[in-house]
């Protein structure tokens, strides 16, 4: 729903609007900032870099948590202030009277990935001067990522319905791309520069179940819309290739000969959330645990440089001191190399909120540090392994130092996870793949030198 309130004065005649924007929230969100600013762009209007310079500011907002709604109504009263004309969407959108209520000078509201809406509600308030010959947008579109690297989302919504969390209520359920469509947005981006793709969506591992997996043809090879064959057609492009937000159904196993041959990059972020089967069944979690850690160990025999990253919940209701012990096992024993970890909130609309057994924030807070203690001396052991080795990794650019350059290893997704501290004789640039010999390491990050 969009919802419009009273239109501002236009702006004056043959000048050239300029949009802010204000991104928030998870990957999933910045792509769909990405289509938005695509096809601003493709219509002519400019992007402003600050608030002064634009005439008018969309706030793409996050709702998954009550912090993050929190973070999304402070980011829109910024706006309004510092501008005056504002245009709200994302997955707080899904409530315009939460938003409204707080902020009710916003020109308009709309849900999330509600691209006509926002456009609408765009040309409502901005007409373009649109000139078909001066605007042109690229191929791949426009992105606010570096020029090396790429999200690819794959689909929109989720059929899980976890008690904790509220992002089908926000987003619907599974909707899938058709893999054809994926697949050529892909080699798009690789045509434009980008070297490492990042595959999200908000259940990696279910892609084309609501369509049933439905067959289509790229480049003169079948492909079923399924998370194999999407890996299969990813590995043909030859870049660095992530898989997120992945969840241990037991046909992930099947890609995992992908990874060891080396045409997918070997990482998984499998949100886990926890490995206590009582925890696990009150957050109604899709995929059953059993034989995980089983499963674990063989990827790792079979791959042995897989990297997993995850996250976790503590504090969850009902999560007794022999929950949390078991998930402090499971940590050590499937040796996760990166975690992020959360205090359970009580977000507003969830399931969790009518579960008994609340916790008490000091044993939330408790949990969490020990949790984050535990964690730091599986990761700081999995980095110490590294020390020696020889590795590819991805430049991200220069350190403050002369010489000195920020990269990140097949084992480090962009922004969550560690960073490889290079030094190098001759120079590198954002994007280049080279050969570093580790010789250093920390609980989290790697130094290096190019060879």
């Amino acid at each position: 729903m969009t919802t419009t309130l009273d239109r501002p004065a236009p702006i004056k005649p043959n000048a050239i609007p300029k949009v802010g924007l204000v991104s928030l929230g998870c990957p999933k969100a910045l792509v769909d900032s990405e289509r938005i600013v695509t096809r601003l762009r493709a219509e002519g209007y400019q992007i402003s870099p600050d608030y002064a310079g634009a005439d008018l500011v969309l706030v793409n907002t996050c709702g998954f948590l009550d912090s993050a709604r929190d973070e999304s109504l402070d980011a829109i009263g910024e706006a309004i202030e510092a501008n005056g004309k504002v245009i709200v969407t994302g997955c707080l959108g899904a409530e315009p009277d939460v938003i409204e209520k707080a902020h009710p000078k916003v020109l308009a509201v709309t849900g999330p990935h509600q691209y006509e809406q926002v456009m609408e509600a765009v040309h409502t308030h901005l007409t373009p001067p649109h000139n078909p010959h001066e605007d042109l947008v690229p191929e791949s579109g426009l992105r606010l990522t570096p020029r090396h690297y790429a999200y690819l989302k794959i689909s929109e919504g989720c059929n899980n319905r976890c008690s904790f969390c509220i992002i089908p209520k926000l987003r619907g359920d599974l909707a899938s791309r058709p893999i054809h469509h994926v697949l050529t947005e892909a080699e798009q981006l690789v045509r434009a520069g980008v070297k490492e793709l990042l595959v999200i969506s908000q259940d990696t591992s279910a892609y084309g179940l609501d369509v049933k997996y439905a067959p289509q043809t790229w480049k003169g090879d079948a492909y079923e819309t399924r998370f194999l064959d999407l890996a299969r057609g990813l590995s043909s492009l030859g870049v660095w290739t992530r898989l997120h937000y992945v969840y241990p159904y037991p046909h992930v196993d099947k890609v995992i000969p992908l990874m060891a041959e080396g045409s997918i990059t070997p990482y998984l972020d499998i949100p886990f959330q926890h490995a206590s089967a009582n925890v696990l069944k009150a957050m109604k979690r899709p995929a059953k645990q059993d034989r995980v850690l089983e499963r674990i160990q063989q990827w790792r025999r079979d791959v042995p440089d897989l990297a997993i990253r995850s996250t976790f919940i503590v504090g969850f209701p009902g999560e007794t001191e022999e929950d949390f012990e078991i998930l402090l096992d499971f940590i050590r024993e499937a040796k996760i190399d990166r975690a992020g970890c959360f205090k359970y909130e009580n977000v507003a609309h969830a399931d969790s909120r009518d579960l008994p057994g609340h916790l008490p924030e000091d044993v939330k807070e408790e949990r969490w540090h020990r949790f984050m203690a535990a964690q730091a001396e599986v990761s700081a052991a999995r980095a110490a392994a590294q020390v020696g080795t020889v590795q590819d990794v991805i430049i991200d650019g220069p350190d403050e130092q002369a010489g000195t350059y920020l990269a990140r290893s097949k084992a480090d997704a962009p922004e969550i996870d560690g960073v490889v501290y290079l030094t190098s004789e001759t120079p590198v640039k954002a994007g280049d793949i080279v050969s570093a010999e580790i010789v250093n390491a920390d609980a989290y990050d790697l130094f290096g030198r190019v060879l």
